[in-house]
């Protein structure tokens, strides 16, 4: 299974694993997964962190180049589609960055991996509940 990290699933998966549903957590260790992360989480969590919203150890910079580093995600860029889809998504969120995850999913047609109730219910994305 092809799958998208909301910001906060990622998180949690580093930070409090336990957070993440048996079912989330059996797809994203299956053997076949495939783990993307969008460079819009990236930005949210060095944001999150730097305002002190989640502790970890070290600086964000160096807490986000970690876990990065261990190569356990494939990049879902940022693109002009992504953008545009963005906009015409059916979705009632304001956050640009929960837009941006959102087309994300639905451009690389991923499976959308998050715990939040507003985008669980985005006509057109697959969704699996964290």
């Amino acid at each position: 299974m092809n799958l998208l990290l909301d910001t906060h699933v990622w998180l949690w998966g580093l930070l409090e694993p336990e957070r993440i549903s048996k079912k989330a957590r059996e797809a994203l260790l299956a053997p076949d997964a495939e783990v993307h992360l969008s460079p819009i989480s990236v930005f949210e969590a060095l944001l999150l962190v730097e305002r002190g919203r989640v502790r970890v150890p070290g600086s964000a910079a160096s807490f986000v180049k970690g876990a990065l580093g261990a190569g356990l995600f494939i990049e879902a860029p940022l693109t002009v589609p992504v953008a545009m889809e963005s906009r015409r998504l059916a979705i009632d969120v304001a956050d640009p960055a929960d837009r941006f995850l959102a087309a994300t999913a639905a451009v690389y047609g991923l499976t959308f991996v998050t715990a939040d109730r507003r985008l669980r219910r985005i006509p057109g994305v697959r969704i699996l509940r964290a």
